[in-house]
């Protein structure tokens, strides 16, 4: 790995983590206040609840499919590079994004701006671990998990603000001014690095393939049709026969041999899955069913950021000397019981009696899962591969929230105009929220019976977790 070992303590090394700090937080941020700016897209470009899934899993399917490219490209051409490339993109997207006539010009460039993130977000630890000397990166990586977790607490108020205030348009007109500090910062401060022992191949016909698989799944379920799921499923299992065959796979087959990197990756996409249905729905259901304002809806989801900040460290210093296990069937457990306190949410509901015990007894499951869950995945390799297994994890997040996005509405019995009809709505709500608890027990039952061993210490890894994002960042195979 190319190190210029460059002290955290210096204007360099500070000026290092702003970069990378504020170019995830591009992502981080728009993961929430999209969720909180849905209603009223949906009012003003005339949506109906598809439009609003599109919305949501066209970012989501890009960046999905794509993401361990946009590693594997910064490790062979730069990962300032790929960065700056990404936070261009991704600004761009995001004014196609705010000048969007219709909702499905604001699909399209949701798609680009997925595209975006796939490339900026690989590079941001990576760049750190490849500039900063050894023994600040610890406290480098710690101070960027802290302060992205500020901005993923901000997100829902942001995000609220600005729809009340300015309109929905600002939330994602906002992200240039923010692109253009991340470019300058990173032009003017942050050195180049590349992998020297990647080779000039890339996993071309893996990439496609499953960009294609996730595309007709994802297709299939919001639209429920057939055919695409067929030949999505299809995609799926060519996509394992490419890796197989692959010098260079997206994702090494003999990753999964492991069983516990394996199991880790099970629990990860039922439980991210389920994450995926919740912080899509809920706001639309505080929004639509409980008559909340944007900036309210943001609001009543803070204390499960705030609950995650304060305690995920300390659940992945308590996994790493009891192991995963016991907090990785723990804290789906709890966070399903939450979901179940979810089902007093609706018409008429008050805060303090029905929204915030949910979202307290939630937050506490994901505090107690998400540090352990990663520390599982990085303990079940060796410490040359963990930057590889912690970007196959993220790849496997982002598939299950996307898969779930697109499935939920539909098994719920949510679609066309019913967010007019708030009974009708909050009815779907209930019964997504069912089927999420369900997600998180089977992952609770995973955790149980095939996680084993000690585990690792998770205390640097990112309590936030972009709340709907997964466990960490992908990072370069040669960063450990």
């Amino acid at each position: 790995m190319t190190t210029t070992d460059i002290s955290l303590s210096s204007a360099r090394g500070r000026w290092i983590v702003a970069a990378t700090v504020l170019g995830s937080a591009l992502a981080m941020l728009d993961a929430t206040v999209v969720n909180i700016a849905l209603p009223a897209i949906g009012r003003d470009l005339g949506s109906g609840v598809t439009g609003l899934q599109w919305t949501v899993s066209g970012y989501t399917l890009t960046l999905a499919s794509l993401i361990l490219l946009g590693g594997s490209l910064g490790d062979r051409l730069g990962r300032r590079r790929v960065f700056v490339w990404g936070t261009v993109w991704f600004a761009a997207a995001s004014v196609l994004c705010g000048l969007a006539p219709s909702i499905e010009v604001l699909i399209a460039a949701r798609l680009l701006q997925g595209i975006g993130a796939a490339l900026l977000t690989p590079g941001s630890l990576a760049l750190i671990s490849a500039s900063i000397k050894a023994e600040d990166r610890g406290a480098a990586i710690g101070l960027w998990s802290g302060l992205g977790g500020v901005a993923s607490a901000i997100g829902p108020l942001l995000g609220g603000w600005l729809v009340d205030a300015v309109g929905w348009r600002s939330v994602f007109l906002i992200n240039v001014p923010l692109a253009v500090v991340v470019v300058w910062v990173a032009a003017k401060h942050v050195p180049e690095s590349r992998d020297p022992h990647a080779s000039g191949r890339l996993d071309v016909p893996g990439a496609v393939t499953v960009a294609a698989a996730l595309g007709l799944l994802t297709y299939g379920l919001i639209e429920s049709h057939v055919l695409p799921l067929v030949l999505g499923i299809a995609a799926v299992a060519l996509f394992v026969v490419i890796e197989r065959r692959s010098h260079e796979p997206l994702v090494p087959p003999s990753l999964f041999a492991s069983r516990v990197f394996l199991a880790a990756n099970l629990v990860t996409f039922a439980v991210y899955a389920a994450l995926g249905g919740v912080f899509f729905l809920l706001v639309l259901q505080l929004q639509f069913a409980v008559g909340y304002s944007p900036i309210a809806a943001g609001v009543a989801t803070l204390p499960i950021t705030a609950l995650m900040l304060a305690l995920s460290a300390r659940a992945g210093r308590i996994a790493g000397r009891i192991g995963p296990r016991v907090p990785m069937t723990v804290g789906p457990l709890l966070s399903a019981l939450g979901l179940l306190l979810m089902l007093r949410i609706g018409p008429g509901s008050t805060y303090v009696t029905d929204v915030l015990p949910a979202v307290l007894v939630f937050g506490l499951g994901l505090s107690a899962l998400v540090a352990p869950l990663t520390g599982a995945v990085l303990g079940a390799v060796s410490t040359d591969r963990a930057g590889i297994a912690s970007g196959v994890n993220n790849a496997v997040a982002r598939t299950s929230q996307l898969l779930a996005v697109a499935a939920l509405p539909a098994l719920a019995g949510i679609a066309g105009s019913d967010y007019s009809a708030p009974e009708v709505f909050s009815d779907g709500f209930h019964t997504a929220m069912l089927l999420c608890a369900g997600l998180l027990v089977i992952g609770s039952v995973i955790a149980a019976v095939l996680i084993r061993g000690t585990g690792q210490d998770a205390s640097n890894c990112p309590p936030h977790c972009d709340i709907g994002s997964p466990p960490m960042a992908p990072r370069s195979k040669d960063q450990d």
